[in-house]
């Protein structure tokens, strides 16, 4: 199931972002069959999914009646800083940004080796005298047509941008799933150490200063989500022995001052996998606690096991996050991507604690076949409150669905990609008309619209 660190041409995904944080001020795809697939039904009635997928003619994207999706961005397109597009998008955040118009951050998980889509000005780090290729990209929109009215890179000099997530405040976290550097496996040329959280304001105009947030953690980052009541940021760790780590920060909303970086204990319960053991059942709730961690710049990338010794539960590939409120309470969605008796996936809960209450998690859905999820990784909230999981397979040829999942548990089928890649980066806009979502590769950022579910 793990896979190197850099890996030669797959990868793993995630794309998440957070909720409002009122409380702070495709050409070239080799293709699949396109049989529909019908959507599992609830066992409530109340909701049994969106019908029959339909073929797409293009060849692309399957989806039900009355969905459709337009492309908006893609591999080899023209920026508006001279470069072009470039591939393996991944992690993305939406932002209203004002004057009628919507961004989309979006991560981009380029090794040292890949194109970086023309000349970077300026990065954080250098292989070899020059600016390694990962980053991000910008994408603005006319929030009501969704024309694009520019697109630029916003981030460079960094490697394997993963996943992220949004701030209330107006900007992307981008995580490098890269802890390497000079001496270390795949450091080859590096002239210092990457695995760090950076922050892309989503009003950027072009290339941001590169400020790796140390106090975050060095680990393989995947996502990250920020609590609205608290500021409290979670963070996933896509790695079969990952932990769940939050960053407490010193000034709320201003990461950059610092703050102490922690790892989940669950009570009673070391390991969530269920890998050889029904040790956490659907529904359980379990306390938790948050022990501090030492040495979080991590050089020998030894964060988790020292988290572990520490307590801290085990996680089998932490990926999508998402932060949502419900009644007023914070919830935390993630994705562990090759969790479960059948290794296909599981979704945690965990719910911050209220009034002094401590915080609990639980775990919320278990995949029991393919046709629920397969390797289940970006994760998001719909509007109505469903889950959105992308798959993410490891097979020479994969069939990835988007899946929804009901706040009742039950799973159906949204989408098919019929393409050779899988989809990544889900994100609604401001106003939940729109799905946007990235093909990793030839990359495509695409905006789907439907008869969304009350």
């Amino acid at each position: 199931m793990t896979q190197p660190l850099i890996t030669p041409d797959r990868r793993r995904f995630l794309g998440a972002t957070a909720s409002a944080f009122a409380a702070l001020a495709a050409s070239g795809c080799m293709t699949r069959g396109t049989a529909p697939v019908v959507a599992t039904a609830g066992s409530s009635g109340s909701f049994a999914g969106y019908g029959a997928l339909r073929p797409d003619p293009a060849g692309f994207l399957d989806l039900p009646e009355g969905f459709s999706y337009r492309v908006i961005s893609r591999l080899g397109d023209g920026m508006d800083d001279g470069g072009t597009v470039p591939d393996r998008a991944d992690g993305m955040g939406c932002f209203d940004i004002g004057n009628g118009e919507i961004a989309l951050v979006r991560n981009h998980e380029l090794q040292p080796r890949h194109d970086a889509g023309g000349t970077i000005a300026k990065g954080f780090g250098k292989r070899n005298g020059e600016y390694v290729p990962g980053g991000t990209t910008t994408i603005v929109l006319d929030a009501t047509s969704l024309t694009v009215k520019r697109q630029f890179r916003s981030l460079g000099g960094t490697i394997r941008n993963c996943s992220g997530g949004v701030t209330p405040w107006g900007s992307w976290l981008t995580c490098e799933e890269a802890p390497t550097g000079p001496g270390q496996p795949y450091g080859d040329g590096l002239e210092q150490n990457h695995g760090w959280v950076f922050e892309v304001p989503a009003a950027a105009r072009g290339l941001v200063d590169p400020v790796p947030l140390k106090a975050m953690g060095r680990f393989n980052h995947e996502a990250a989500a920020v609590d609205p009541a608290t500021g409290i940021v979670y963070m996933t760790e896509d790695r079969d022995d990952g932990v769940l780590y939050r960053f407490v920060p010193r000034v709320p909303g201003k990461l950059a001052e610092g703050g102490r970086l922690q790892a989940m204990v669950i009570e009673g319960l070391a390991d969530t996998r269920n890998w050889t053991s029904a040790a956490m059942p659907v529904g359980k709730v379990f306390p938790v606690r948050w022990v501090d961690l030492d040495d979080v710049e991590a050089p020998r990338d030894d964060l988790r096991i020292r988290a572990a010794a520490k307590g801290a539960a085990l996680l089998a590939r932490g990926e999508g996050l998402h932060m949502g409120v419900n009644r007023g309470l914070s919830e935390v969605f993630a994705c562990c991507t090759s969790g479960g008796a059948q290794q296909l996936g599981q979704i945690l809960k965990l719910m911050p604690g209220n009034a002094g209450q401590p915080d609990t998690v639980a775990l919320f859905f278990e995949s029991e076949s393919k046709a629920q999820f397969d390797y289940g990784d970006n994760l998001t909230v719909a509007p109505n409150g469903h889950l959105i999981v992308c798959e993410d397979q490891y097979t020479d040829v994969v069939d990835n669905h988007v899946r929804g999942i009901t706040p009742e548990g039950q799973p159906y089928t949204l989408a098919r990609l019929i393409a050779q890649t899988e989809l990544a980066g889900g994100c609604f806009s401001p106003d939940g008309k729109w799905l946007f979502v990235n093909a990793y590769s030839p990359a495509a950022t695409l905006a789907i619209t439907g008869p969304w579910a009350a």
